[in-house]
Order: C-alpha cells, then structure tokens, then sequence
C-alpha cells in the first residue's frame, strides 16, 4: 500500500490489487476513508468522512492530480 504523500491528517495512498480499476487513490484519515477517480476528480466511496473534509480533499487532488497520474503509472503501468 504505497503513499504517494500526505497533508495534515490526510494520507494519500493506492492499494497494490488497485491496478485492474481506473487511476484513483485513496485518502484516509484516522479510522475514515474516501476513494477518488482521478480522471476527472470524483468521489467513489466514502466511509465516515464528513461532506466539507471531502471538498477540502477534491481540492488538494485537484492540486496534485498530475502527480497522482504519475504515481499510479509508475506503480499500475500506464493505461
């Protein structure tokens, strides 16, 4: 399970097995955890973050995304 970085409370990271959906990466903080698509930047799932943390985590994803692209590739190949 790879972390690509993280900011404040938040971890963003992939799961090796990840490789056989779309990019996307995972964002956890504490026992709470979402899971974004990366192209374009949506939220998949969500378990037990609060609405306005996601808002702030779309936005750092957006920031990052090019990085985020990048990391997947290197880890999952390129699609």
């Amino acid at each position: 399970m790879p972390t690509i970085f993280r900011h404040g409370p938040y971890r963003f990271h992939f799961y090796s097995c990840d490789g056989v959906e779309p990019p996307h990466v995972h964002v956890a903080r504490g026992d709470c955890e979402a899971k974004f698509w990366l192209q374009p930047v949506v939220l998949a799932r969500n378990y037990g973050l609060p609405s306005h943390e996601i808002a702030k985590i779309v936005s750092l994803i957006e920031e990052h995304e090019e990085a985020l692209i990048a990391a997947w590739e290197q880890f999952h190949g390129k699609r």
